[in-house]
């Protein structure tokens, strides 16, 4: 059997936690900050953990990473 392929764009975006989930950065932080309010600028910094359903997609792109 030849090696499975990891997804380059998923390697780049998301990482595998020691449980298993996983973790990518909040989205909606690349521009247009100024019509975003304070509130959510300030809760969508660093990392957040992906829902169970998107997390079982983005772990088929990166096979060897479990």
């Amino acid at each position: 059997m030849p090696k499975m392929k990891t997804k380059s764009s998923a390697k780049k975006r998301f990482k595998v936690t020691g449980t298993g989930k996983v973790v990518a950065a909040q989205a909606g932080k690349r521009h247009g900050m100024i019509k975003r309010t304070t509130k959510f600028i300030r809760n969508a910094r660093g990392t957040t953990t992906l829902s169970e359903q998107d997390a079982k997609i983005v772990k088929t792109y990166m096979p060897y990473d479990r």
